[in-house]
């Protein structure tokens, strides 16, 4: 109505707006904005002594410098001994420790043989062809007549010594090594073993050749009783392997070869001992090997707390061409590990009495990166023919036994055959003779590769011995000792004294060495020494060091952001045409990067073109003003019109 006053809304609460966003705000994870940044942070925060130096005497180029070159020798200087430190770490250097040690002690197995392989009366008739050539070689070389019966054989000379193959014969000394002679040397140890004598001008040897015949060489030796031994060793090995298991060639009793036995001051028996046959050291007898039912013990040192035998020496029944040594052969050893008695053993003097004192020590090796050796032979290329425990000369006499049956087609008669391979024998095996001796030659010096295979067990017990010498029996006590042998072992001989001997081993001392590996640097001590280099380069702790790591994960950040930017600026700019205009127009401001929002234009700046204006000037859509509101006082005309028609 006229003259009444329209009642005008009373202002309400303005809304509230948005907080102003700011251009800084925290964030989750932050970096630096350049590099010289990240390094002033670093110089001025870090607990590396002299770091600090670099900031404070920037205003200053000489200081900064001389602090620059001092800061960068101290690290080389530091890391040139990290470089020591860590090679010495990676070479794997080993300290050994020694420890004495004190108990009883298990009494090792002792082998001793009779350096006999048969009784000559039982193979005589096996030999007597062989025995014969001999005999005839040697009265052509040497003018030896042992039989006085040669003349009186009914065939001729040249028919017997052509009976067997490989002759015994003179040769002329070699051709200097410059000479293109078809006559070669073997390679043998024997050769090398002996050199040549000047008394005369040929040596004696024999012609082996491979099996056509197109390659031969002669095995020479300078010294003829050497040449004789190894010719009648040869030929012995091939009847051997053909009389194998002949019952001629049985083993004797052990009563007849050891007449006392004594451990303790108690007498053995045969539970105490196991028997083998060595091709040429005979009959071998093992005292207190595993086989034995109760292992002996020594719990007391010296000579009548040890093993006692009185031994049998006579060689009345010895092959005289191939036996010509008298006495024992005797060998200690593990319980666990056969008898070598090439390799480790020793003989015993007629008429003596020998007392061996001996002391265990034990070496124990660290293997993988710190040495070469192995704990069982499980990894050792190798097949063990003994069946044994491992140890360096099993895997190197069973290498060199598998290398003959593959070469030669034949197993050598002194190691155990190769999967049933047969022995050698040049009725069957007619040039194994010549490939046996070039295989030992290329054995020796280890083309075959065994030495380099067998690699050292990791654990070694061994048995440090020194023997001391008496006669035995002494003059005054001789008779009523042989009248005691005699009546109680049949002992008859001529000369009483050359056929027995006395065999004392025991423990010097039961205080036994162990040997024993141990990394010099362990990885505690590469960090100790790693710690120690870096206190006395920077004073520093390991949290100086994750703080240099901080610093190089911060250098690698900020060169990603920059790469980053710059790969952005190459392919996102508004700039690069239509395209980029439009995508860039159709993009919310919000969502834009910063350089991408233009700045109020200054009185002074000229305007921009009209596309350009309208696509970047266009404000944002105000949401926050869609739903309804009060209009503000001074302002009736724009509120009006947000009326409803029914309103006065």
């Amino acid at each position: 109505m006229k003259g009444d006053k329209r009642e005008e809304p009373e202002p309400g609460p303005e809304p509230a707006s948005p907080p102003p966003s700011t251009d800084e705000e925290e964030a989750l994870l932050e970096f630096h904005h350049s590099y010289r940044e990240l390094f002033q942070f670093f110089c001025n925060n870090t607990t590396i002594h002299g770091a600090i130096r670099l900031v404070c005497s920037q205003h200053n180029r000489m200081k900064t410098a001389f602090w620059a070159v001092l800061w960068l020798c101290t690290f080389g200087m530091m890391y040139w001994q990290f470089g020591l430190l860590f090679g010495e770490y990676f070479s794997y250097p080993v300290s050994l420790n020694i420890n004495l040690n004190s108990e009883k002690l298990v009494f090792p197995a002792v082998t001793v043989c009779t350096l006999n392989p048969y009784r000559y009366t039982e193979i005589k008739g096996v030999l007597e062809e062989l025995d014969q050539i001999t005999e005839q070689t040697l009265f052509d070389l040497y003018k030896y007549n042992s039989s006085n019966t040669l003349v009186a054989h009914a065939r001729g000379r040249r028919d017997l010594r052509e009976s067997l193959p490989h002759p015994l014969q003179r040769l002329p000394v070699p051709a200097p090594p410059h000479d293109s002679s078809r006559v070669r040397r073997s390679g043998s140890s024997l050769e090398e073993n002996n050199p040549p004598v000047n008394r005369k001008d040929w040596n004696v040897g024999f012609r082996l050749c491979n099996q056509n015949k197109s390659d031969c060489f002669y095995q020479r030796y300078s010294s003829g009783v050497d040449a004789v031994r190894e010719w009648y060793r040869f030929h012995y090995i091939n009847i051997l392997s053909r009389r194998r298991d002949s019952p001629l060639l049985e083993e004797e009793a052990l009563g007849k070869f050891i007449f006392a036995c004594r451990f303790n001051q108690f007498s053995c028996n045969e539970a105490n001992y196991s028997r083998f046959h060595h091709p040429m050291y005979g009959n071998c007898y093992t005292f207190n090997d595993k086989n034995s039912s109760n292992l002996w013990m020594s719990s007391m040192p010296g000579v009548n707390n040890g093993l006692s035998l009185t031994l049998r020496t006579e060689q009345n029944d010895f092959i005289p061409l191939l036996s010509t040594v008298t006495g024992a052969r005797v060998m200690v050893h593990g319980q666990d590990e056969p008898a070598f008695m090439d390799d480790g053993g020793f003989n015993l003097r007629p008429g003596m009495e020998t007392s061996i004192s001996m002391s265990k020590e034990t070496m124990d090796r660290l293997g993988g990166d710190y040495g070469d050796c192995t704990k069982n032979g499980s990894d050792v290329p190798v097949e063990n023919l003994y069946g044994t425990k491992y140890t360096q000369q099993v895997c190197i006499h069973s290498c060199f036994q598998v290398n003959m049956v593959r070469e030669c087609g034949c197993a050598y008669i002194f190691y155990p055959p190769h999967r049933g391979a047969e022995f050698c024998d040049y009725r069957k095996h007619t040039s194994w003779g010549y490939c046996y001796y070039k295989l030992q030659d290329a054995f020796s010096s280890d083309r075959l590769g065994c030495f380099t295979k067998c690699r050292k067990p990791c654990r070694v017990t061994t048995y440090k011995l020194s023997a001391g010498y008496s006669r035995w029996p002494s003059v005054t006590s001789q008779d009523w000792v042989f009248r005691m042998l005699s009546r109680q072992n049949n002992y008859t001989t001529k000369n009483k004294r050359d056929g027995v001997a006395k065999l004392n081993i025991f423990f010097k001392e039961l205080n036994y060495k162990t040997n024993s590996e141990s990394p010099s640097v362990t990885m505690v001590t590469l960090l100790s020494n790693l710690g120690s280099q870096w206190s006395l380069w920077f004073g520093s702790s390991v949290l100086s060091v994750v703080e240099m790591a901080e610093l190089i994960f911060d250098l690698l950040a900020i060169t990603f952001l920059m790469l980053l930017r710059r790969f952005q600026s190459q392919y996102w700019s508004p700039g690069r045409g239509g395209r980029g205009s439009q995508e860039v127009a159709s993009t919310p401001a919000s969502s834009l990067p910063s350089r991408f929002c233009p700045h109020p234009a200054s009185p002074s700046s000229s305007p921009p073109g009209p596309a350009t204006s309208l696509a970047l000037s266009a404000p944002p859509p105000a949401y926050a003003t869609l739903g309804p509101r009060l209009a503000l006082s001074g302002s009736t005309e724009a509120s009006s019109s947000a009326h409803t028609p029914g309103e006065p």
